[in-house]
């Protein structure tokens, strides 16, 4: 992965309002600020603040230790999910029925500091971008096909046009009624495949695979464990249902964080290695 930081000052992951609006309590997120034209003005930062983003040097030497690696950039900055944030998703909820248009320039702006932000990325050496944008829940999405047709879509086509290389969504939760419009837009592939959401493996293949790489779908409850057999199982589960015909690649349904078992995730890439070259 591409490494960045977040920039001086601020509150994100620890305590206060950040620059975008979002409300944070000792490292977690509570709630969004944005209410009013004046909110939207004041927490927009600058796309300048994307010099304190992206430290070249570091970069480069990632690239020189790491030659024969992909280098992929990737953000929870999707215009979806940092508006949402941004409000707090009551309020967004009933921006969308009550003040569609203030939701509109919210999502607009922070599309455009999307495309901004991997658009340096790929100037900086970026192979593949993963644009971290959260639309679903465990039952289903936050928002209706209709809603998503007509304010969402229109943004992610216009993140992966601006771009030259290949960008994954990621998506938490019962995403499935939105995939659709990731092959709409344009996205390469998919991750997240949350099994806990009732995401079948299998009928996505079948349903999505022959135009999306579909990523993920290892149950992270399983890497919490320290059960290694349950990991081997896990793995071949989804090996055997993602790998027919390609398009499939092995990775945990969200990210690999503290609180997962080292020896289980060693075992995950470990068992997938052993498996692929059987």
């Amino acid at each position: 992965m591409m490494p960045t930081r977040i920039p001086k000052g601020s509150n994100a992951w620890g305590d206060g309002v950040d620059e975008w609006g979002r409300v944070w309590k000792n490292g977690t997120y509570i709630s969004g600020r944005i209410n009013t034209e004046a909110d939207l003005a004041r927490y927009s930062p600058p796309l300048s603040l994307l010099e304190e983003t992206f430290d070249k040097v570091e970069i480069d030497d990632v690239k020189r230790r790491y030659p024969d690696h992909c280098l992929i950039y990737g953000s929870h900055i999707g215009p979806f999910t940092a508006a949402y944030m941004a409000m707090g998703l009551e309020h967004f909820s009933l921006g969308l029925i009550e003040d569609p248009p203030f939701v509109r320039r919210l999502l607009d702006s922070r599309a455009e500091w999307c495309v901004s932000a991997f658009q340096k990325a790929v100037n900086l050496g970026a192979e593949v971008i993963i644009l971290g944008d959260d639309a679903a829940h465990r039952s289903g999405p936050i928002v209706s096909p209709k809603t998503w047709r007509e304010l969402v879509l229109p943004l992610h086509r216009d993140i992966v046009g601006a771009l030259d290389v290949p960008v994954i969504w990621h998506s938490d939760g019962a995403a499935a009624g939105l995939l659709p419009f990731a092959i709409e837009a344009g996205f390469a592939g998919f991750h997240g495949l949350e099994p806990g959401a009732g995401n079948d493996l299998a009928v996505f293949k079948r349903e999505f695979g022959r135009d999306l790489v579909l990523i993920g779908n290892i149950d992270v409850n399983v890497l919490m464990g320290s059960d290694l057999d349950l990991v081997k199982r896990e793995v071949s589960r989804a090996i055997r249902q993602g790998s027919p015909g390609g398009g499939y690649m092995v990775a945990t349904c969200n990210s690999i964080f503290k609180g997962m078992n080292p020896r289980a995730v060693e075992e995950m890439f470990r068992w997938e290695k052993a498996l692929v070259e059987q």
